[in-house]
């Protein structure tokens, strides 16, 4: 005969797990209801809401920083595939040039120097490209990754306001005196609040003191990557990488090339690859990063 106590018990644990999952669906309701509610009365005006004037300052200022950071990226995409279109082109026409001399004696010179002219222009147009790829991949990482990690602590921030404020809005509805549950879900969702909003305050000055200041030394990068090599390297990625050295480097590679200033093209790509091998010292078995920078070495 079957186990009466056994089935008994695995009757009880299922009805345990449903009605532990009635309850989170209805929590999860209650929540999302009393959330709704809240913002659809802010809108209205009929609710007042927690502010923090400096901290969302800072963060619309943010947001608006990685808006046109994410117009720079473009445009930078687009310079970066139009110049390597040309020197596509360049390299092209060198090869035509270089075949015309062999067929040509009585051209032979003047084919040969318009040969060597694309070859040269090829080489630093490729070291210009190399340095536009560089700070693409570090304004990426900045934008995309950073910044919008950042901006997750936030969203999550601002939806501990809204549930921190409707549960408030209920205590003032309620009178003179609110039932115990309520004082406690206030409670807890208040410490929730605050403890995001410190999170938060503290994200973003790191991010502005990272992306301002100028690149750390070589041997703080080694230690991050020593201490932490997976978490860090996305990081790392950036770490080299902040606007103040990304626009130098940007600047110094276009000023370099159009102006035909051969030794200072030269020095932006020797910064590249120092940049790069510091990057990648210690970590050549992970290709989280070097994946996306294997060509800048080249």
């Amino acid at each position: 005969p079957p186990d009466v106590s056994q089935n008994g018990a695995a009757s009880s644990t299922l009805l345990r797990a449903g009605t532990s999952k009635l309850d989170a669906i209805r929590n999860w309701g209650v929540s999302t209801y009393k959330c709704t509610k809240q913002i659809l009365y802010e809108k209205l005006g009929k609710s007042s809401r927690t502010v923090d004037t400096e901290l969302e300052a800072q963060i619309e200022m943010l947001r608006e920083t990685q808006r046109k950071y994410a117009g720079v990226l473009r445009l930078s995409g687009a310079l970066t595939a139009q110049l390597g279109a040309a020197a596509g082109t360049q390299r092209a026409l060198g090869e035509c040039f270089a075949e015309l001399a062999q067929k040509s004696p009585e051209l032979q010179t003047q084919f040969l120097y318009n040969a060597d002219t694309q070859r040269t222009l090829t080489r630093n147009a490729d070291t210009l490209l190399a340095a536009l790829h560089f700070f693409n991949n570090s304004l990426a990482t900045l934008t995309h990754k950073t910044i919008e990690d950042t901006l997750l602590t936030i969203r999550q921030y601002e939806a501990a306001r809204v549930e921190y404020d409707a549960y408030r809005s209920e205590l003032e509805a309620s009178g003179g005196n609110p039932p115990e549950l309520l004082l406690a879900n206030i409670e807890r969702h208040r410490r929730h609040y605050e403890r995001l909003r410190d999170d938060s305050a503290v994200k973003l000055k790191l991010l502005h003191e990272n992306r301002v200041s100028t690149a750390a030394p070589a041997r703080a990068l080694t230690r991050a990557l020593a201490r932490s090599p997976t978490r860090a390297l996305t990081s790392v990625c950036l770490q080299v990488k902040v606007m103040n050295k990304q626009l130098l480097l940007f600047h110094n590679a276009v000023s370099a090339y159009f102006s035909g200033n051969q030794v200072a093209l030269e020095a932006t790509s020797q910064v590249i690859r120092g940049l790069f091998r510091v990057l990648v010292k210690g970590y050549s078995a992970d290709n989280t990063c070097t994946g996306s920078l294997s060509s800048i070495e080249n």
